[in-house]
């Protein structure tokens, strides 16, 4: 991999700064802690937005910046600035020094391994002209209005970015990293009389923007937002009360992320807010019920080479048929829990600080057909996609909107819903899980993860589920 090469030429042949006295000042900021870090970065980020026929917006920014961490115990050091400069970088020693002042810690060891090539190192805002980006956005909006006369707004946008990243250890131990990433999204407004309903598609992933701009993806993504606006439009209230759910495969896995992945990261166990926590072996969720967080999955949204501490991604198993096994870890809490990093430590930007976070969090395969499991809901509601959503990690409550759901009778699909909210707990949902279908799907790219004020791209995959007595709030 060339990693580290293209990274040397951002970090330091562009720079005034030079890689030796740049390890020595590592070394010396961290003498006495237990871990840390600095953390170079560089990132290029557009965006277009094409709304009702015309160029509303586009914007193109670069930025660059480091991170220098300390750690000492359970208190960590922290200090930033977009002057990539030694005399920038010394003054942020001399500040995050003063988090281990008199401490006599022993520096933890650099993560073991490589990063592996998830995803190309091509920059996709070089690699395709902005007028072509442009004339796709302006072929989506003419495309969308001669599809169906009742569509009377359309708007698309692009997005994409190339970061690179340079992860530098007091053992003089390096890690890079070269992420793409893409966006494209589509949003349709449909009329009907005096009734009007909105619909969405959108996709992306670690590449570059050939595929997205592709005619064939493009018209299926928007034939697909004509359709969820349609099938608003035509939609009765939800019904309200307990009932079985049936959630279709793919996107709806935001719901497992939301409702127990965040529970199974190791700051909120390791602090003992969560309602997973100090329950290792105990079963969480119902027989044949398994999840895994895996940021190895090529060109995939969440997925990462290396986290931001330097640590591999990989695939870790978090809950096995049903029993609870694992914990989703950065370095620090997993040194205060006495385990080992899963390679989930996470940051927004150099200007934030790493914490445990998903990479794409994915319910794995049963052994049910979910033609078969839609036959056995007696009377329920079956929830295709989802908007947003709230959750207690404390408690696992829970509250998800559904953007497009339909009534289920015995065994066969009704009437599209609206207004249909999911209200439950975590835990108490993921044993309520009756079958889990073959059909694993991941999303179509377009998750973003908050916590703690900093977003980062994940991906969720699930196949389809079937849960029991379920309240489903809904407007009727």
């Amino acid at each position: 991999m060339s990693y580290i090469a293209t990274t040397d030429d951002l970090f330091f042949n562009k720079t005034d700064l030079d890689q030796k006295r740049l390890e020595g000042i590592v070394n010396n900021a961290l003498s006495g802690a237990d871990d840390g870090e600095l953390y170079l970065e560089y990132r290029q980020s557009e965006g277009m937005v094409f709304d009702d026929g015309r160029l509303k917006n586009a914007s193109f920014d670069t930025s660059q910046g480091f991170g220098l961490r300390t750690i000492a115990g359970e208190s960590a050091g922290y200090a930033h600035a977009s002057d990539l400069s030694e005399e920038a970088i010394l003054r942020a020693a001399n500040t995050v020094q003063a988090v281990h002042s008199g401490h006599s810690g022993t520096m933890a060891s650099s993560p073991q391994g490589t990063n592996r090539a998830l995803y190309t190192e091509d920059n996709p805002l070089s690699a395709c002209a902005f007028e072509t980006k442009i004339k796709v956005l302006s072929d989506i909006d003419a495309y969308a209005r001669g599809k169906d006369s009742r569509v009377v707004q359309v708007s698309a946008s692009i997005s994409g970015e190339w970061q690179a990243v340079q992860i530098i250890r007091a053992d003089e131990h390096r890690v890079a990293d070269i992420r793409p990433l893409v966006r494209l999204n589509i949003s349709v407004t449909v009329a009907e009389g005096d009734k009007m309903e909105s619909g969405s598609y959108g996709g992306g992933g670690r590449f570059v923007y050939d595929s997205l701009l592709d005619p064939d993806y493009w018209q299926k993504g928007t034939d697909e937002a004509i359709r969820r606006a349609l099938v608003n439009l035509s939609a009765i209230p939800a019904p309200a009360g307990e009932m079985q759910v049936l959630l279709g495969p793919g996107w709806p896995g935001i719901l497992l992320h939301e409702a127990v992945g965040h529970g199974l990261e190791g700051d909120f166990n390791r602090k003992k807010t969560s309602t997973f926590s100090d329950r290792i072996g105990e079963r969480v969720a119902s027989p044949g019920v398994t999840v895994v967080d895996d940021g190895t999955i090529s060109d995939r949204r969440g997925s990462i080479s290396v986290d931001d501490e330097g640590t591999p991604s990989q695939c870790t198993t978090l809950i096995k048929d049903g029993i609870l096994v694992g914990y989703m870890q950065d370095r620090q809490n997993a040194r205060l829990m006495g385990q080992d990093s899963t390679g989930n430590g996470r940051r927004q930007s150099y200007a934030h600080i790493p914490m445990p976070r998903m990479t794409n969090t994915i319910m794995q395969n049963g052994a049910h057909d979910p033609k078969e499991m839609l036959k056995s809901v007696k009377n329920g509601i079956y929830a295709v996609n989802f908007g947003g959503g709230q959750v207690d990690i404390t408690s696992g409550k829970f509250v998800f909107s559904c953007t497009e759901a339909y009534m289920v009778k015995d065994g066969v699909v009704g009437e599209a819903v609206k207004g249909a909210t999911l209200i439950g707990n975590g835990p108490e949902a993921m044993q309520k899980i009756s079958k889990v279908g073959n059909d694993m799907e991941m999303d179509d790219g377009i998750g973003t993860c908050g916590k703690n004020g900093q977003g980062v791209p994940v991906g969720v995959g699930q196949p389809t589920l079937l849960l029991d007595q379920i309240t489903v709030g809904g407007t009727s």
